[in-house]
């Protein structure tokens, strides 16, 4: 399971607002100039890009199609939300739609362990959104991913994205895995931390933010790209766009124009303050959050977490491999050389 699972999917009713999404592209109009649309040689037909409904994850593609950056490439796109990455990639494998925006751990799955005939051919997530946070009390004992050994670490569940990834820094740190306990704690690790019943957990943002009002001690920020070089070796490939191996050469076209739509999108969403990427949501994603605080959020980790251009970074693929290695999820030895095509960007 990613870290982009049902349990952090905010999917919206399917009567989505228009005057929330007029309100969102107002604002963000404000910041990225009108455009002409381009003549494309893509296919002229709606097409369907499913993802996780993860906020974090989902910036790019609302931005691209709140502020028109889609049909400026000629593109029609149906954004369609899932309860989790791993219903975005089960309805691009099942045919129900042409391509699907997921973590990297969730398309190394389905490859390596099922066999899915897909291929990876964008990136918009260049970290994994966890951090290792220590619970208030502990935080003056705890100082760093070795002292972890002999402590009860609360991960969503084992075999999940985020054991994993605490598995890869325990042996990037040299630590004895043997000697950490794991407490599978489900959605509830804020609360089991701030009240101090485990010793370290590993949590998203908003999670993070409240944590650290609490006094709890950040080990490993992986949503911080300077914390990711330092602890995992530089970008940890994140969230990207897969499509069914099968169709790549009719829809090559296509998958050129949202390449270079989602390319814009980056670009745009680095001149953008946190309210205006939240304003890119439709209004029901957003509803019931803290709209302050996440702007907030966003804005403080946008730099980091979404990479300047949508090419993939091969090493950075190697990395999230070995964790899933590390954590039991892929066989050591797989092959995942002909998951990403390298084709596509710059076609």
């Amino acid at each position: 399971m990613s870290c982009c699972d049902e349990t952090t999917a905010r999917v919206p009713g399917t009567n989505v607002s228009r005057r929330s999404l007029f309100k969102g592209a107002a604002l963000i109009a404000s910041v990225i100039p009108a455009a002409q649309p381009i003549r494309s040689e893509a296919q002229s037909k709606q097409i369907r890009l499913a993802y996780c409904s993860q906020l974090l994850c989902g910036v790019p593609y609302e931005v691209a199609r709140s502020a028109g950056i889609f049909k400026n490439h000629g593109l029609d796109v149906q954004l369609v939300y899932t309860r989790g990455g791993n219903a975005a990639m089960q309805a691009l494998v099942g045919g129900a739609v042409e391509y699907a925006g997921t973590a990297l751990d969730v398309a190394l799955q389905a490859y390596a362990n099922v066999g899915a005939d897909i291929r990876r051919f964008a990136v918009t997530g260049r970290l994994p959104l966890f951090a290792v946070v220590t619970a208030p009390k502990t935080a003056s004992q705890i100082q760093s991913i070795k002292d972890l050994e002999g402590r009860t670490v609360g991960v969503s569940a084992l075999g999940n994205a985020d054991h994993a990834l605490t598995l890869y820094l325990l042996k990037q740190a040299g630590a004895d895995a043997q000697k950490v306990q794991f407490a599978t704690m489900g959605v509830n690790l804020l609360e089991a931390l701030r009240q101090n019943q485990i010793d370290v957990g590993l949590v998203q943002e908003p999670a993070l933010t409240v944590l650290r009002r609490s006094g709890a001690r950040v080990l490993v920020n992986a949503m911080d790209l300077e914390d990711a070089k330092h602890y995992l070796g530089g970008s940890f490939e994140f969230m990207g766009v897969a499509v069914r191996a099968k169709e790549i050469e009719q829809r090559r076209p296509e998958m050129v124009a949202l390449t270079k739509a989602l390319a814009d999108a980056l670009k745009a969403l680095r001149q953008m303050t946190g309210e205006q990427l939240v304003a890119a949501f439709p209004k029901e994603m957003v509803t019931g959050l803290d709209l302050k605080e996440f702007s907030e959020i966003l804005g403080r980790h946008r730099d980091s977490l979404y990479p300047e251009t949508v090419g993939i970074d091969l090493e950075a693929a190697k990395r999230v491999e070995q964790s899933l290695v590390a954590g039991g999820l892929i066989r050591s030895g797989a092959s995942m050389a002909g998951l990403h095509d390298t084709t596509i960007v710059g076609g």
